[in-house]
């Protein structure tokens, strides 16, 4: 299983990961505010990430990390 770590607080909210995801896993958090007032990009089911880091080509920002 895939290790899918965010910098949350560094996340812009822009959905390119959300719409990258093929699992379709990811969203954008509805109930979190980061530092820079966004609301970031999560995972919501883990153990079902097949780790193609797709998430990671796509952000613009670099804040998301796959390790296999």
């Amino acid at each position: 299983m895939a290790k899918v770590t965010f910098l949350s607080d560094l996340c812009k909210g822009c959905g390119l990961c959300v719409d990258a995801c093929p699992k379709k896993i990811l969203v954008i958090a509805k109930d979190k505010i980061n530092a820079k007032g966004h609301s970031p990009a999560e995972m919501t089911n883990a153990s079902a990430c097949i780790g193609c880091a797709f998430c990671a080509t796509m952000c613009p920002d670099c804040v998301i990390t796959v390790e296999k």
